[in-house]
């Protein structure tokens, strides 16, 4: 059966309301390991922090390349979904929260599409975590839940980035898609073809794209994008993957007091050296 290049013949969803927009990994020798705020340790066999829910919002990732800034608001949904009983809902943050943060972080200018551009996904969580993810009464966005910092795994250990997710509940995944991809939304991205030798499988061949990761298991990844669920194997991530980062949201740190005394100091004066 022959498809239109822009529908996914799996959901029959029109892949054009699929906008991308993450930068080339942009390289900051300042940016923190995880290995230095908590030791490698074996992670459990699997995990899931999305208790249930399936159903995110796109964030303006239909309208806007701005998977950077939707993928963090995603974050802080997870974060606030685990939060005690009594401590208030999950929390979604408004569209014009999740555009004010494309616009101060990446330089999007409102209509005026040629600033349209994507961002650098260190360029999104270093914003974030210096200036709140639009903490606003006046935009009916009062809760005090923030981005701590944030800290890479090992790209290329896998049981690193399985800790990462089990003990602060997020990473910030960076993917180059490959045009194969586009028809496996709302199913299981696997690989297909050879990446090195056929074109529709090749890394970036339909671009780069950032999500939010909160689940595993043997041979999965679960991330949110595009408002959904969206299962990857492991060897898709391997593939594909160019970066990832380890989200500690204040929900989280609040929520499951991950670090020991010695390990938060540790951290807070990583901060401070960094801020100074």
């Amino acid at each position: 059966m022959t498809t239109n290049a822009n529908t996914n013949a799996n959901t029959n969803m029109d892949i054009s309301n699929f906008k991308l927009g993450k930068k080339p990994p942009r390289i900051d020798p300042r940016t923190f390991r995880l290995s230095d705020i908590v030791p490698k340790f074996p992670p459990p066999p699997s995990a899931d922090w999305y208790q249930g829910q399936t159903s995110f919002g796109m964030m303006l990732n239909n309208v806007l390349g701005d998977c950077c800034c939707a993928a963090i608001g995603h974050a802080e949904q997870v974060a606030t979904l685990n939060v005690p009983a009594g401590d208030g809902p999950e929390v979604t943050v408004p569209d014009i929260v999740i555009e004010t943060v494309y616009e101060q972080a990446c330089g999007y200018v409102p209509d005026n599409p040629s600033t349209d551009r994507g961002c650098a996904i260190i360029d999104t969580l270093n914003w974030v975590r210096q200036h709140g993810l639009g903490h606003r009464p006046d935009l009916g966005h009062p809760h005090r839940h923030r981005l701590f910092a944030y800290a890479d795994p090992d790209p290329r250990d896998i049981d690193h980035i399985k800790q990462a997710i089990a003990t602060f509940g997020i990473i910030d995944l960076g993917l180059q898609l490959p045009v194969t991809a586009q028809s496996q939304v709302g199913g299981v991205w696997d690989v297909v073809g050879n990446p090195d030798s056929d074109p529709a499988s090749r890394p970036g061949s339909w671009g780069g794209h950032c999500v939010c990761v909160a689940a595993y298991d043997a041979t999965t990844f679960t991330c949110i994008t595009w408002g959904s669920l969206q299962v990857m194997t492991t060897s898709f991530l391997t593939t594909y993957s160019d970066e990832a980062h380890c989200l500690l949201m204040n929900a989280w740190m609040e929520r499951y007091a991950p670090l020991t005394p010695a390990q938060l100091a540790n951290l807070e004066q990583m901060l401070a050296a960094l801020n100074n």
